[in-house]
């Protein structure tokens, strides 16, 4: 995952309030760190959504392929 593809999982998942988890909630996952600061800190767009979705209960079937775009027709 990559952080363009975080941010947009994120935005669809928990939308007006995406920002505010992002750079308020903290993470216990990630080493009691918010999502902002674990992106800044290097850690993996993927780990962060994973801890970000078990800490606010997102049901399983959601956390996984979501922020992709759907790839290019040829």
């Amino acid at each position: 995952m990559r952080r363009s593809e975080f941010l947009r999982a994120v935005d669809a998942e928990f939308g007006g309030r995406a920002a505010a988890l992002v750079s308020d909630l903290v993470l216990t996952e990630i080493g009691g760190r918010t999502a902002a600061e674990a992106l800044e800190a290097g850690v993996p767009p993927r780990d962060i959504w994973l801890a970000l979705c078990a800490e606010t209960d997102v049901p399983v079937s959601r956390r996984h392929g979501v922020g992709r775009l759907e790839p290019r027709r040829r």
